[in-house]
């Protein structure tokens, strides 16, 4: 192989590796925002069932 062949697919490396880098961190963010609005909703749901029974 030459040389530029060997360049070329070291930095299609590095473009596929950094963009599976971009793409884990996508979905951690997605993830965290889908247990955040989870927790927000359980808490709303808890605290209307608790004042429906203490009423």
């Amino acid at each position: 192989m030459s040389s530029s062949e060997e360049d070329d697919k070291r930095r299609d490396r590095e473009i596929a590796h950094n963009e599976a880098v971009r793409r884990a961190v996508g979905a951690i963010r997605v993830s965290g925002w889908a247990i955040a609005l989870a927790v927000i909703v359980g808490v709303i749901a808890f605290t209307i069932g608790w004042a429906w029974l203490r009423r």
